[in-house]
């Protein structure tokens, strides 16, 4: 069975890492409204793929819809800014047939994994998370890797740092998935956010 690791609403009320240029980023950009993301999100995707980005979920969730021509949704946890372009990011790597699936079909392991368990999310979780990177280039909001297991202890591995960094280069070089790229394209013009020039090193991380 296939496993999907949320981001829990923890991590988005993180405090930065020191080597995020947090308060030159943050003074020359427009509010970060998660109700913002929503409209534009909807506005790109409601007709072209009938999904809607929802907030003000107390969890994570991609629901298809229910009948026939009903609007897919993905939930993304309370007002959180991160929150919303990660489920995004997820719903960006999702294939047609995944997205028919409650969850994108996936199982949830929930917070507390052992180590072997920890290494599966980071596998699942480099394209999302390199997808979020670009995203909050583009909106000029910082962006925080999530290793998402509070009650392990464990942190983001180096490993996955590198993994997320190449991704990320591969997107550039090679370009993303259609419907990425136009979100992206999307929260650049809106946010004025250079994702292309951005620093991507994963030491940064």
């Amino acid at each position: 069975m296939n496993t999907i690791h949320k981001i829990g609403p923890s991590i988005y009320n993180a405090p930065a890492s020191d080597n995020e240029p947090s308060a030159q980023l943050m003074n020359r950009v427009p509010s970060h409204d998660a109700l913002l993301l929503q409209r534009l999100f909807n506005q790109c995707f409601a007709e072209s793929e009938n999904t809607l980005l929802q907030g003000e979920a107390s969890e994570p969730l991609y629901q298809p819809g229910k009948n026939p021509g009903a609007p897919h949704t993905i939930f993304f946890t309370q007002d959180y800014f991160a929150s919303a372009l990660h489920e995004v990011a997820h719903w960006c790597v999702a294939g047609p047939e995944r997205r028919q699936r409650l969850d994108y079909g996936y199982w949830y392991a929930p917070d507390g994994r052992n180590e072997q368990q920890q290494r599966l999310f980071e596998q699942v979780e480099v394209k999302p998370q390199a997808m979020e990177w670009l995203f909050s280039r583009a909106c000029q909001f910082r962006f925080r890797v999530s290793a998402d297991n509070l009650q392990s202890g464990f942190a983001a591995s180096d490993d996955f740092k590198q993994a997320i960094s190449e991704q990320v280069q591969n997107y550039l070089a090679q370009g993303l998935p259609a419907r990425a790229q136009r979100f992206l394209d999307c929260l650049a013009t809106e946010f004025g956010g250079d994702y292309c020039s951005a620093d991507y090193t994963w030491t940064n991380l």
